[in-house]
């Protein structure tokens, strides 16, 4: 009974899970392989469902001093530069959403929620520790250490990304598998760009076998910018996320573009580049939880960055760990976590096929492209809104009734 939850990885998802145990009055020991604290990357957005799952945890304030609110997206063809169709966001994301939609870098996230959970008390920290394998034994988990150092929890949460080793050790020793897609990043000050290029939006060009996309973060001081390509890595580190890049070779990906699109990419001062990888959506809930020890985020669901909902989808699996640990002592965590894949893995596995389904129709040719074109003429915001999607994460899941 004394024992605590194990979360193995401080990420996004590791921290988010942590507060949400602990603010149910669990102890809880995080394990991170990294020897200190930190978030590389970038930008990522945060629909009303992101935002709805701070909001509850007591963290709009915080995110509305690091984050940017785009008041529109629109989105244009990267060939031509021609108008394809646009959404009001802002005020009117509120309206028809309940909460806004937010984008803000990703290590201000992350700061975001570790100083939310060091400020639990029940919370405590282990830097340079990374799972080498684990076990169910009696009365919770025993784990194994790269280190050869042991440890015993009531239960284990895996929050250790694309390359889980709680994944590969109990759920599944495949790998994941390479896309055949290629992620640019890029960070610029606002304050080196045109006035023009200053606007509060999110700007999304499409083509063949590609887009772009940028958007405003850190309260509008950057601007944050994402090419996604066709191609295959080469030597690259397929687990290192964040490789420099040289922009010549993004530029001859890339193609002909227009010279709107073009004045984006060369603003940007430095770019690196990330081998896409994912998995098959989720089958079940065996896929997120087995006895006491579960998945969260992307070591259950990763998934394709074309609905934006990678960090979205963590923060929603916290939130319903959080409901579910209600009260829990003991043996009654696989129970929990059985209700929390229950409840959690088919909204995730409908997000990974959507974002699968987009990649196709954003780098569309022919008479998908078309089409894709024509219903955004026709249909406007209601194609490019997700009102399933933001309405989320629902209810709070209950271990009182079945869950939906």
């Amino acid at each position: 009974m004394n024992l605590p939850l194990l979360v193995a990885g401080a990420g996004i998802g590791g921290l988010a899970a942590a507060l949400a145990l602990a603010r149910q009055g669990h102890p809880v020991t995080v394990l991170e392989q990294a020897p200190a604290f930190g978030e590389i990357g970038a930008g990522l957005q945060l629909g009303p469902n992101a935002v709805r799952v701070l909001a509850d945890w007591g963290l709009l304030p915080a995110l509305r001093e690091a984050a940017a609110f785009p008041d529109a997206l629109h989105v244009r063809d990267a060939r031509s530069g021609r108008a394809l169709g646009q959404l009001r966001l802002g005020k009117a994301t509120v309206t028809r959403h309940g909460q806004a939609y937010a984008c803000i870098h990703r290590a201000d996230l992350h700061a975001l929620l570790q100083g939310a959970a060091a400020g639990e008390a029940q919370v405590s920290w282990r830097l340079g520790a990374r799972v080498e394998s684990w076990q169910i034994s009696e009365g919770g988990v025993s784990l194994t250490l790269a280190s050869g150092d042991h440890l015993a929890g009531q239960a284990l949460i895996g929050c250790d990304g694309l390359w889980s080793r709680v994944r590969h050790a109990g759920f599944d020793h495949s790998p994941p598998r390479r896309t055949g897609h290629l992620a640019y990043r890029g960070l610029v000050p606002a304050a080196a760009l045109p006035e023009a290029m200053r606007a509060n939006q999110i700007g999304v060009w499409l083509g063949r076998q590609l887009h772009v996309v940028h958007y405003p973060v850190r309260r509008g001081e950057a601007i944050n910018l994402v090419a996604v390509v066709h191609g295959e890595p080469g030597a690259a580190d397929a687990s290192n996320w964040s490789q420099p890049a040289e922009a010549a070779e993004l530029r001859a990906a890339l193609g002909t573009i227009s010279a709107p699109l073009a004045d984006w990419l060369a603003a940007v001062p430095g770019w690196t580049r990330w081998v896409l990888h994912d998995r098959d959506p989720l089958r079940g809930p065996a896929d997120m939880a087995r006895g006491p020890v579960a998945l969260l985020g992307d070591a259950a669901h990763p998934m394709r960055p074309y609905l934006a909902q990678g960090a979205a989808m963590a923060l929603e699996d916290a939130w319903a760990l959080g409901h579910l640990a209600q009260g829990a002592a003991g043996d009654d965590w696989p129970e929990r976590l059985a209700r929390y894949a229950q409840a959690r893995w088919a909204r995730n596995a409908r997000v990974q096929q959507r974002s699968r389904r987009n990649g196709r129709i954003f780098h569309a040719s022919g008479a998908l492209r078309l089409g894709r074109d024509w219903a955004m003429a026709v249909l406007g915001e209601r194609l490019l809104d997700n009102p399933w999607l933001y309405a989320g994460p629902g209810e709070p899941p209950s271990i009182g009734r079945p869950s939906p």
